[in-house]
């Protein structure tokens, strides 16, 4: 059982769709790893909120330990803190699937060019510029040194996925899911849109990737 950060064997095939438009289509993989999913908890006050997990895979790590679900004290900033008064800046969990995840649209993007096109689009989806710089930091070195990237985020099949029960229940979520892949050759793909987010009450938001080979 390999990370998808270095690596998975996966079957790839490009095909034609419309006129002069290349694009990858799903792309099946028998062992996929979701690579830090992180999940933020923002209550409008002190609030006490339990969050389960329900994954159609096998948890690999979790942080703080899962067992059956995180019961946390939430705090407006961000803030964490368990039973015990450890404090945590969110919920992290990895874990392995066979989700397939389609790349019918989304984006080719030179290696070079990999952080100011996540900053710039994370932000359009509805990430803070905390939450979009964790992303970066973590996922820019292993795509930075490619010729390109192809992008696209799985919002439908990640959610799918990992469904996510919290109570008490917040007012407004945004789940991040990145698949990406890297390219010897660019490669034309529909671009994808994103509706826009407010934040509003109660407001969880999570992100998370894969890198699939």
């Amino acid at each position: 059982m390999k990370k998808l950060w270095v690596g998975l064997v996966a079957v790839v095939a490009a095909v034609l769709i419309g006129i002069g438009l290349r694009s990858c289509p799903v792309v099946v993989s028998p062992e996929e790893e979701a690579a830090k999913p992180v999940i933020y908890l923002y209550p409008e006050e002190e609030t006490g909120v339990s969050v389960k997990l329900d994954y159609e895979g096998e948890l690999t790590v979790t942080y703080p330990a899962y067992e059956d679900g995180w019961n946390m004290t939430a705090y407006p900033d961000g803030t964490l803190l368990d039973a015990e008064g450890n404090e945590y800046s969110y919920l992290f969990w990895e874990g392995v699937s066979d989700t397939e995840y389609d790349f019918s649209k989304g984006f080719c993007v030179a290696g070079e060019d990999t952080a100011a096109f996540l900053r710039e689009t994370l932000a359009e989806i509805g990430l803070t510029p905390e939450e979009y710089n964790e992303f970066i930091v973590y996922w820019l070195p292993q795509m930075q040194g490619n010729a390109y990237n192809l992008i696209s985020f799985q919002q439908e099949r990640y959610t799918q996925t990992a469904k996510l029960e919290i109570t008490p229940a917040p007012d407004s979520m945004l789940r991040v899911f990145m698949a990406w892949k890297p390219l010897e050759q660019p490669q034309e793909i529909e671009a994808q849109e994103f509706a826009p987010f407010r934040r509003e009450g109660f407001t969880v938001v999570e992100w998370g990737g894969t890198e699939v080979g």
